[in-house]
């Protein structure tokens, strides 16, 4: 018998169809436990995932950002462009570099001069570099010449269509511009355009443009040097701003040198209003050099978040907040506005002429600078004759003794700035007089102390003569040309009165440019006028005036000259190729003011200056200025030539009426003079006087022609001289 006929299969499937219920609840409870299992395993991943994001937070928040921010915020370094005439500029930018080296930042400092925008500037668009330019203004509103091809780049691919106003879409820029506001219609006119143009090709402004004064008087904080520290401390700020990520844009009109939030599709949408009402709040801010730093400016952004939902339980501690806040604020805007109060008071009051870096600069140059305004210097010549080495050509001309002259001036200040200036315009500039003023009492005193106490350096100096180092501690003349304009001094006339209660003979040097003070100066021994050139075109092209109607002024002070008694002066400074083929229109000039004499002086080159074009070629030779002279002489017959010192290159054409008989009158008798200025004095200025009142017979040595050739022939340096010609058989 088959086992499996006797296998029964319904046996199980009965018995698991009896136990199904139990065979369901199995099967639930693991289907139970296998959803609890999942339940358990996402919850731990989902605990994971929250680590992580707090881990990456956290890291956020140490490490500076994430990839993709790292991106937008991350600075690769500082580029500083500079374009300098005198040097001011490229030290400013010296300076800034290393503020930003101070922040781990790579730096390059970079010449316009050697920059070309055609190859490199768009290379700014990527670089994730912010760009600083340092630019100066210089003549008539142009550029210095080391910026000039970069401005003209810039101006032309700004104007130009093919470039567009996305050309320089993602570069970062702040402007700093160095001026004089002297020079009112174009001040800071150069760092304005570079900032314009470079705006219309669509770069992004990282700050207001900073303008840097050299008037000390309008200057924000008091030099163009102070101005420079604002600025850069405001530009360190906002780069650390940047390096963080704030994305806050430039706010502001943008023709006033910062840009709308937002425009020409740059960057994110329009914010909303709140966002710009606080743009609209910062303008004025950031209107000073010296704004509000980003932490200040993101709070009022902070502030706005009062206007999320809050929890009414919540809210009565948030009314206590902002109660507490206002009146932190009322108390902060209280003390600001004493700060403010007392800041512009302290606007108010004049201030001094000479800031640290010009007393320093000046002080390097050998000047003894008194109080505020003025100085002294020991001129060489003074040096020369104490040694028994010969005078200088007035001592030729008009007798000074050049042992015992003071050269000084009552005001740095100028209202011109000449290319063959001899001081490289290191002294300022102005219009007119807004600075503090000194005593003229004190002045003087201080001055002729000085002196004294730069004579006493010569005391036992090989070759100085003994009898002349005693007679020059005695001032006996002052020759007030030191530097500037001494008339600009609003106590000029109380000045020269005290040098002539000192029995000190004064000569004043003024550059025609200020008529109604000349003709209010009380009677000096001699009164100088520079007539630099005789046109109106080429007296800007050298004196470079402040004045917008210099050259009726300098024609107005020609004719004050004219009513003059006393002695006056013409100076004409030759310079090769700029004026001297002007003759006819010196003629007219010299008709114009009638000079008793005119001092015609080849330019003196003072070594190369980056403020000045004039190079050697500009200087005449001895023999091309008698050549001038002679010519000049020939169209203005009531003159002829009278005295010359070769060694200074300069002649005198004096007036026929110093010449008595067959000799020459042009020396000056400095005791008649005192006599006849006390006269004038005690008379209260009713008792006047003439130029021939005082005048003195010139020696033979000093005359055009002479053999001396201006020499005096108590001078060691002729008498070698004369020796070696004798020696040579000439």
């Amino acid at each position: 018998m088959d086992p499996l006929d006797t296998w029964d299969f319904s046996s199980p499937l009965i018995s698991l169809w009896i136990n199904r219920f139990y065979i369901y609840l199995g099967l639930a409870f693991g289907f139970s436990l296998w959803i609890c299992f999942q339940i358990v395993i996402r919850k731990q991943d989902k605990n994971s995932q929250e680590k992580t994001v707090q881990n990456a937070s956290r890291n956020l928040m140490t490490n500076g950002s994430l990839s993709l921010e790292r991106k937008e915020v991350f600075v690769s370094g500082v580029k500083i462009f500079y374009g300098s005439q005198t040097g001011t500029a490229k030290g400013f930018a010296a300076i800034l570099a290393e503020a930003v080296t101070s922040l781990d930042l790579p730096v390059a400092v970079v010449d316009l001069k050697a920059y070309d925008p055609d190859d490199y500037l768009l290379e700014e668009v990527t670089s994730k570099s912010v760009c600083a330019f340092l630019v100066a203004t210089y003549t008539d509103g142009r550029p210095t010449e080391s910026a000039e091809w970069f401005c003209k780049w810039l101006e032309e691919a700004a104007s130009d269509f093919r470039f567009g106003k996305t050309y320089l879409k993602g570069m970062r820029y702040a402007v700093f511009g160095l001026g004089n506001s002297a020079y009112a219609s174009h001040f800071n006119k150069v760092g304005k355009n570079v900032d314009k143009w470079l705006w219309m090709l669509g770069a992004h402004r990282v700050m207001a443009r900073g303008e840097g004064d050299c008037n000390v008087v309008k200057s924000k904080h008091g030099s163009i040097e102070a101005d420079f520290t604002a600025w850069k401390a405001r530009f360190i700020s906002r780069l650390q701003a940047l390096r963080q990520g704030e994305k806050k844009p430039c706010s502001g009109n943008c023709r006033k040198g910062k840009c709308e939030s937002h425009q020409r599709g740059s960057g994110p949408a329009e914010p909303g209003p709140q966002a710009q009402e606080g743009f609209r709040q910062r303008d004025a801010e950031e209107e000073e050099l010296l704004g509000s730093t980003s932490e200040e400016e993101s709070g009022s952004e902070d502030q706005q978040s009062v206007s999320s939902v809050i929890d009414v339980e919540d809210l009565g501690q948030v009314m206590d907040r902002v109660k507490k806040e206002k009146r932190e604020k009322a108390q902060q805007e209280g003390e600001t506005g004493v700060l403010r109060s007392a800041v512009k008071n302290e606007a108010n009051e004049p201030r001094a002429m000479i800031t640290p870096a010009l007393r320093e600069a000046l002080t390097k140059q050998g000047y003894q600078l008194i109080g505020s305004h003025s100085g002294v210097k020991l001129c060489r010549w003074t040096k020369s004759m104490l040694r028994g080495r010969g005078g200088c050509y007035k001592h030729t001309f008009y007798g000074i003794e050049s042992h015992r002259c003071m050269e000084t001036t009552p005001s740095l200040a100028c209202a011109n700035k000449c290319v063959f200036c001899w001081r490289h315009h290191t002294n300022p500039v102005g219009t007119e007089w807004r600075w503090k003023m000194d005593q003229p009492d004190s002045i003087l005193k201080e001055a002729i102390e000085n002196h004294q106490n730069m004579i006493k350096q010569f005391k036992g100096v090989p070759g100085v003569k003994e009898e002349r180092f005693e007679e020059g501690m005695t001032v006996k003349h002052c020759a007030l040309s030191l530097v500037g304009e001494p008339i600009m001094y609003p106590e000029i006339n109380r000045f020269v009165k005290l040098l002539h209660e000192c029995k000190i003979s004064s000569f004043l040097v003024t550059n025609a440019q200020f008529p109604a003070e000349i003709r209010n100066l009380k009677p000096v021994t001699q009164l100088y006028v520079s007539v630099d050139a005789s046109t109106k075109e080429s007296l800007k092209k050298i004196d470079r005036p402040l004045f917008k109607d210099f050259w009726q002024r300098f024609l107005d002070s020609l004719k004050a000259l004219a009513e003059k008694q006393q002695r006056t002066v013409y100076r004409l400074t030759l310079v090769k190729a700029w004026n001297v083929d002007e003759l006819q229109a010196y003629a007219q000039l010299v008709s114009l003011g009638s000079p008793d004499f005119i001092e015609v002086k080849g330019v003196t080159y003072c070594g190369e200056s980056s403020a000045s074009s004039l190079t050697m070629a500009n200087v005449p030779w001895h023999e091309e200025v008698v050549h001038f002279v002679s010519e000049l002489v020939g169209l203005i017959p009531d003159y002829e030539i009278a005295c010359e010192h070769e060694h200074s290159n300069c002649l005198l054409i004096a007036h026929k009426k110093f010449k008595i008989g067959r000799e020459w009158w042009t020396w000056i008798d400095y005791n008649r003079f005192q006599e006849l200025i006390q006269e004038y004095e005690d008379s209260g200025g009713s008792k006047t006087f003439s130029a021939k009142d005082y005048m003195a017979r010139t020696p033979p040595w000093a005359l055009f022609g002479a053999r001396e050739r201006g020499f005096d022939p108590k001078d060691t340096r002729y008498q070698r001289k004369n020796k070696a010609k004798d020696v040579s058989g000439c």
